[in-house]
């Protein structure tokens, strides 16, 4: 076995901070390795069990024989091993609190350990709750903001704080959420003209300043005044005004995106494991691509509601016989949780009818599958790691937002950008069948799948020589680099 080649203790060195959640975790990864090849050293610090779930995947298999490139833990509350062989688990809330009191201390613990000084620290944009910022200071450490998001959303969330101001929100009682009030119109922002504010995160359906989540979200607002340098995961050419007007309101914009057509040009370069396809905390399961090699070139639906979506068994059947009744093929991911966090027994009439239509899996290479000739569409939730990955595809969408962000990017990929249909919230079978067959035989479908493959067109140019995103990634990596110098 060739020896692993050592470590250059002067190279710049980014200790990274995701979010614990799947789409957090697999963008600020793909931003990870990218900076590595272009020389910087890199600590990766997740919380136990999430490191636990993306090993026992396989998330971690292109580390083997990578030098410069480690990961770090910090506790999330739960226990290491179970002694009754059931693996522990906790709620989001459960896990958000405990890292919101506990982080600062077990993050400094991480980074004062490291054997080569940190450089800088890049942070998820929805971890500084857990106060890293002050843990910056505290240890004399830059740090960069990553919002693993479109511009759009960003700014979505931005305006808890604008409208705080403005005195838009928190609602003044619960009359407000069904008088009509949210359908007000905001003009103020470029590339957003006319969003409502229903369409917008959900703080601004708060009825009172002290409900936890608005108060996160202003908080988080307020906390991308406080660095010098933001990364966005988008390009130019797809939210050129907005990006112009975070430009105006943040010193130091980088938009880097999408993340994986820059990887997809250093592959070939790799000597070592050049599998970027994983990161994923589920097992991929390679029966999908199986089952898509025999279809028809874009004959199936794609179905995938993301890894934090949850959703009634009746949301699931009204799917579920929505896409049987369109007598297209499909190939739907139900995670083992997306019911109402438990696991899901479809109706036998329902697996019947299936039969021969769909393929069920619980995980997949969504990439792998987006790019696959044999799909032709994609029912998604509408968050942005789906989204941006549908869009390098050249893939037209129908977009069911549930919560975040994903609200805000449904409206701009239907009414800016031209790509998707949305799904009402509260879905019935009649309109998932008629959607999906306007999405796969009509003349709108045909209209998207066209603009589609010209966002792709301008997202490769964007990621190519000289393109947008290639050369601020270019300027990120060549700004920590001067910071190890000063």
């Amino acid at each position: 076995m060739a020896a692993v080649p050592k470590v250059d203790q002067k190279q710049p060195h980014v200790v990274f901070v995701p979010c614990p959640a799947q789409s957090h975790i697999k963008c600020m990864l793909k931003l990870a390795r990218l900076l590595h090849h272009k020389g910087l050293l890199v600590t990766f610090i997740n919380t136990q069990s999430y490191q636990k779930r993306l090993v026992n995947s396989g998330g971690t298999l292109w580390q083997d024989g990578v030098p410069g490139f480690q990961f770090k833990t910090v506790p999330d509350g739960l226990p290491s091993t179970a002694d009754d062989g059931i693996e522990p688990t906790q709620t989001k809330a459960e896990l958000w609190n405990y890292l919101g009191t506990n982080f600062f201390d077990s993050f400094i613990d991480v980074v004062s350990g490291l054997e080569i000084p940190v450089t800088c620290i890049i942070c998820d944009g929805f971890m500084t709750y857990t106060n890293t910022i002050s843990a910056a200071d505290k240890l004399r450490i830059p740090i960069i903001l990553f919002w693993t998001m479109a511009a759009c959303g960003f700014m979505g969330f931005y305006q808890a704080k604008v409208l705080m101001e403005k005195g838009f929100v928190p609602l003044k009682d619960e009359s407000y959420l069904t008088n009509g009030y949210l359908d007000m119109e905001i003009d103020w922002i470029p590339g957003m003209e006319g969003i409502r504010l229903k369409e917008l995160p959900e703080f601004t359906r708060a009825t009172e300043p002290t409900s936890p989540m608005f108060k996160f979200l202003l908080k988080t607002a307020q906390a991308a005044h406080k660095v010098s340098h933001t990364i966005i995961h988008t390009f130019e050419d797809l939210e050129a005004s907005l990006v112009k007007e975070l430009k105006s309101i943040f010193p130091n914009v980088y938009s880097v995106g999408p993340l994986e057509l820059l990887l997809n040009q250093i592959k070939e370069k790799e000597t070592n494991n050049s599998n970027f396809n994983g990161y994923s905390l589920w097992k991929e399961e390679p029966e999908c691509i199986q089952w898509l090699q025999s279809k028809e070139p874009n004959s199936v639906v794609y179905v995938n509601f993301g890894s934090l979506v949850e959703m009634t068994l009746q949301d699931l059947l009204e799917f579920g016989w929505g896409l049987v009744n369109s007598d297209h093929k499909f190939l739907w991911i139900i995670r083992t949780d997306l019911v109402d966090g438990k696991p899901v027994v479809l109706p036998q009439e329902l697996k019947e009818a299936m039969e021969g239509k769909g393929f069920v899996a619980s995980w997949c290479s969504q990439e792998e599958v987006l790019n696959h000739p044999s799909v032709g569409g994609f029912l998604t939730h509408g968050g942005w790691g789906s989204i941006i990955e549908s869009l390098s595809a050249g893939m037209p969408m129908i977009c069911w937002p549930v919560s975040g962000d994903q609200q805000t990017n449904c409206r701009q990929m239907c009414k800016e950008w031209e790509v998707g249909m949305q799904i009402s919230r509260n879905v019935k079978r009649d309109e998932v069948e008629k959607l999906v067959r306007v999405l796969m035989e009509g003349a709108e479908g045909k209209r998207m799948w066209k603009k589609a493959l010209e966002w792709k067109k301008m997202a490769e140019k964007a990621t190519g020589v000289n393109g947008s995103s290639s050369l601020d990634t270019e300027k990120l990596a060549t700004e920590i680099m001067k910071l190890s110098r000063k």
